[in-house]
This record gives C-alpha cells, structure tokens and sequence, in this order.
C-alpha cells in the first residue's frame, strides 16, 4: 500500500548547490513525523516543495498517490495540505476568533454563520484558547500566537498539516504544552503531521518517525530512539553541542 505523503528522489539546486539531494521519504497517515537536521540542511526547502512554492527540479512528490509536485500552491492547499510558517502570520489587529474564521471561511463560502463560529469555538478549546475568543490576536502572549496559529491552520480542515519549527521561540512550559496540544491534534482531528523542529526534546516525544536531513541528503530515519542513538545523526549536531546533548537524553519530553 503507498504512503499518505511520498517524496520520491526530490532534488532541488540553488546555484550550484545541492539545497534537496535525492531526497526520499514515506509518511504514513495519521501519525507524527519528524523532519530533523542541522540548520542549512534543507528542511524548510523541502516544505516549500511539498507546498508548490519551490519547483522541484527532479523526483516527484504524491499525496494519497497522486503527484502534486507541479501544482501552484493554491491547488496544493485544495488538495488538503496546511502549513504555519516559523514566523508569526497571524491578523494581529483582528480578535482571536476572526483569524479562525478567516480560515474556516476560506473553505466555505458562507461567513458569520452560525456554524462556523461553532467551529472556529471548538478549534480554540482544541488549543486551549477558548476564553481569549474576543481578545486582540496581537495582545496574545507569544506562546499563546503560536497556538492560535495551529489552531487556523486546523480551520481549513487539512489532510496533511506542515509545521515549520513551532516550538521556536518558547518557554519550556510551552513547549510541554505545544507538544500536549500536537498529541491531542493529531488523534481528535485525524491528522497526519510533518513536523520540522530543531527542539529534540518535542521532536522525541510527540514523533512516531524522525527523518534526519543533512547537507539536502536523507541520512537516518526511523523510531525516535532509533535515531537518537545513530552515529552519523550524532555527528550531523556535533556542531550545536546544544542539539547533540537533547539528542541523547533519555527523557527528551
């Protein structure tokens, strides 16, 4: 049976450089799948190729079997793929529950009804955001941004949900949180989650499989303890002693 997301041998060059190196990868539907690697080594790239943004220029990508590598992104996100981006996106002068909407309206084309306030409300509980409905997005602490984020890219009711580096920026206590609200998100919603984080401590805790990136090549996969004790993934974050020492603790989240 074909994977939910196929990358097949994706490359992609920037003058000269390998950005994506043959790049292949299988997720499987309704799990958590980590994208991993030292900065530089081409994990948002390859978000922006599973999106439409960049154009592949060898290997292809599929979604439930069907190629998707040469659509634009606006008929790649009708194809049900969401994403958050790691900086902030959200409409910061509009109240919590109108960036929600904003997207729950972007699939439907009534607005205001009382349906998709239904909606947008259980999204927020979903996140934990439900009493700051009527607050000013941009009065949100920064974590609680970041939650509201996840929760409109959940409005348009994605298959297969991008996040790029969520975990940037925050507290320990949020990371738990945000790592508590993904487990939750991925089994209340039926989603299938690539996560590309530089946290290993969310990465090894929340991931059902971790893809290693190095230099655009795919150099390790599989279960997160696994990865955690592969030597060439070890080598990869000797370079960020920070990373490498998240790397090897046994209680990562």
């Amino acid at each position: 049976m074909a994977a939910f997301l196929e990358v097949d041998g994706v490359s992609l060059d920037f003058g000269g450089i390998h950005a994506l190196d043959a790049v292949t990868l299988a997720v499987a539907e309704r799990t958590i799948h980590a994208l991993i690697g030292p900065n530089g080594a081409g994990k948002s790239t390859l978000l922006n190729v599973l999106t439409g943004h960049y154009r592949a220029q060898g290997g292809d990508v599929r979604l439930e079997g069907h190629s998707i590598c040469r659509l634009p992104p606006h008929r790649v996100a009708r194809r049900g793929i969401a994403r958050t981006f790691q900086n902030l996106e959200l409409f910061v002068r509009l109240s919590v529950i109108d960036n929600v909407l904003v997207g729950c309206q972007s699939r439907d084309a009534a607005w205001r009804t009382d349906g998709l306030y239904d909606e947008a409300r259980r999204l927020l509980a979903v996140v934990g955001l439900e009493l700051l409905a009527h607050r000013e997005a941009g009065a949100l602490a920064y974590g609680q941004q970041k939650l509201l984020e996840l929760a409109r890219a959940l409005s348009v009711k994605p298959k297969l949900l991008l996040l790029d580096e969520p975990a940037s920026g925050l507290s320990t206590t949020d990371v738990a949180r945000l790592g508590e609200v993904l487990r939750d998100v991925a089994a209340s919603e039926q989603l299938t989650i690539l996560l590309v984080e530089h946290h290993m401590g969310l990465v090894m805790g929340i991931s059902d499989v971790v893809t290693v990136l190095d230099h655009g090549r795919v150099i390790a996969e599989g279960p997160p303890a696994q990865v955690r004790s592969d030597p060439g993934v070890v080598t990869a974050y000797l370079g960020n002693p920070d990373a490498a020492a998240q790397l090897a603790r046994e209680d990562p989240c």
